[in-house]
């Protein structure tokens, strides 16, 4: 009826430690992520498909690592480690409905990218407002009913061993390690979502920067060149982050993982894409720099109004 999540029990002796970084980290997000958010709704000078879309990546970047950390801090601070197996499949169900929305937003982001560059002056027509709201509600929304019956489908397995979950949250490939009898069906359910739920947006995504590539080595001018690659830059590295680690993890043979390089792995989509996401987006972007810099004496001489 319960699992016990280990997460870092081989190190007891850094416990408290890696408490401290965690939260410090899950923080960081949260304020990071929550700044994005904020700038890219209420600053007047960010009001495009590309910030819109950037403001939703970064409302599902907190919703996705508030569905792990949390649960890992209290494991960390009071060392019971059990959860049942409702809450365990509750929250693998969250976890991989999150991470199919992050698929498919990081393709509708590489696809306004793609029409803003290789067909600007159809841009405002094609990337209107109706069309931004409906990729994004739709990128919330598609992955919900395949990745609860995926989810139940996972659960119905019998659990008739040990009960030790090596994770630091409920993932696929560890569940599956504990069930009883033959997986094979299962993991063939597991690789076909998968590869339907990221392999077929990170295909899209490198169509998109092909095309983008082609595109913009044919402008005439060096400096519209590197603003074209800048504004893609920050993209590509939040990809590379996120799709590197989750095509090893769900596209990977079960015979060929091991419980720490799930880990290493699961850390990799799970926090340090959050993490980085509003370092990348802001540092390597000057509309945001800008309106980061602006926002406070705005802010304050509104509150004086």
């Amino acid at each position: 009826m319960e699992f016990v999540l280990l997460d870092f029990a081989d190190v007891p002796h850094l416990q408290r430690f890696l408490f401290g970084l965690f939260l410090l980290i899950y923080i960081i997000i949260l304020m990071g992520n929550g700044i994005i958010f904020l700038i890219t709704k209420l600053d007047p000078g960010l009001q495009t498909p590309m910030y819109f879309f950037l403001g939703n990546f970064s409302l599902l970047e907190i919703c996705y690592v508030s569905v792990t950390l949390p649960r890992m801090l209290t494991s960390l601070w009071t060392q019971r480690r059990t959860i049942s197996l409702v809450a365990c499949a509750t929250q693998m169900c969250f976890i991989l409905t999150l991470g199919a929305t992050e698929c498919f937003l990081l393709a509708v982001m590489a696809y306004d990218r793609y029409v803003a560059i290789c067909s600007p002056l159809q841009y405002p027509l094609v990337m209107n407002y109706r069309v931004c709201i409906q990729l994004v509600a739709s990128s919330w929304i598609s992955g919900i009913p395949i990745q609860i019956g995926q989810t139940c489908q996972i659960f119905s397995l019998p659990f008739c061993g040990s009960n030790l979950l090596n994770h630091f949250f409920c993932d696929i490939p560890p569940i599956l390690k504990l069930a009883c009898g033959d997986t094979f069906l299962n993991e063939m359910l597991v690789f076909t979502v998968a590869a339907l739920f990221v392999l077929v947006p990170f295909l899209l995504i490198l169509v998109s920067y092909g095309k983008i590539i082609s595109t913009v080595l044919k402008l005439p001018s060096a400096t519209s060149r590197g603003k074209a690659f800048s504004t893609c830059s920050s993209h590509l590295m939040v990809v590379a982050l996120f799709f590197g680690s989750g095509l090893v993890t769900y596209l990977r043979p079960k015979t060929q993982g091991s419980a720490g390089t799930d880990k290493v792995l699961s850390l990799f989509y799970t926090i340090v894409t959050p993490v980085f996401n509003p370092m990348i987006y802001s540092l390597r972007n000057k509309d945001v720099m800008m309106a980061l810099r602006q926002w406070p004496s705005k802010h304050l001489s509104s509150l004086k109004k």
